[in-house]
């Protein structure tokens, strides 16, 4: 009897584990499967986070909110975004401090189609909670102008135009990971400067991040996983702008089986969040 009890009972546990579908997995850089509680103890004893998302991912934004809410009940914290361009921070501004509604904030920033969705959400509890929201990315247009002509046609900008983008000369290194995947990427006929534009991004998302952190707070900030992957992007021009600077990086990746991380995605990141190739995407 007690066997066949024992045996009722293994069988429920099969069923109860079949049963147990989990859209997300978190791994460390060596592929060991972590808790959330790790990565908001880490998030909490760091400057900088830097979470790599998939712009479509629904998961991916969920857990960007769910953290920032978690990691601001215990310490100050200041948000930021690459979904945002620096020369839109005024209107950004004015819409935290009531002085704009929604609308109009449509109306003269160049929000993305996805931001009623995806990061609506994040400002609105900056803005609820009297937290600071930076725009941290270059102007789209600038970036372009690097992507055809190199940095060096950052120097015909005014001041003003300037004071949007990472100080000049930007630091550049061709062989980072990233750079180089592009590169790849692109084919062999691509410029060498379309890598310097996506630097240009890195380089004025890290400048403006270091600019704006604070003392005993948290910056959080959200950008494509592109732009963090491999400790580059953001991460190296942190570290070049601010050599003692801690950061913890979050890396999104999809994957079929997410019980275990792929090789390839082993030590992109502190932590790379696995989520599972068939979670809804919001556009």
């Amino acid at each position: 009897m007690r066997t066949k009890f024992l045996s009722l009972l293994f069988l429920f546990a099969i069923s109860l584990h079949a049963q147990d579908k989990k859209p997300y997995q978190l791994f460390d850089k060596n592929g060991k499967k972590v808790s959330y509680e790790k990565l908001l103890k880490a998030s909490l004893k760091t400057q900088v986070v830097l979470f790599g998302e998939y712009h479509n991912n629904s998961v991916s934004h969920w857990l960007q909110l769910e953290l920032t809410k978690d990691v601001a009940a215990k310490t100050p914290v200041v948000l930021g975004a690459e979904m945002i361009e620096a020369d839109n921070q005024t209107q950004l501004n004015q819409y935290l401090k009531d002085e704009i509604d929604q609308k109009k904030l449509d109306s003269t920033a160049r929000l993305w189609k996805n931001h009623p969705t995806d990061y609506k959400p994040l400002v609105d509890f900056a803005k609820e909670n009297n937290f600071d929201f930076i725009a941290t990315n270059i102007p789209r247009r600038y970036a372009s102008m690097v992507s055809k002509k190199g940095f060096e046609a950052l120097e015909t900008l005014t001041t003003e135009e300037k004071s949007w983008i990472a100080p000049q000369p930007i630091p550049y290194d061709a062989s980072l990971p990233g750079y180089v995947e592009m590169m790849k990427m692109m084919g062999d006929h691509t410029s060498p400067n379309m890598p310097k534009a996506q630097a240009s991004k890195d380089a004025t998302m890290a400048y403006f991040i270091n600019k704006n952190l604070k003392a005993n707070s948290v910056f959080i900030h959200y950008n494509g996983t592109f732009h963090s992957d491999n400790f580059d992007g953001i991460n190296w021009y942190l570290k070049t702008y601010n050599p003692t600077i801690e950061i913890v990086t979050i890396s999104t990746v999809e994957q079929k089986d997410i019980s275990k991380l792929e090789k390839e995605n082993f030590n992109k990141a502190d932590f790379i969040l696995v989520i599972d190739e068939d979670v809804t995407k919001t556009y």
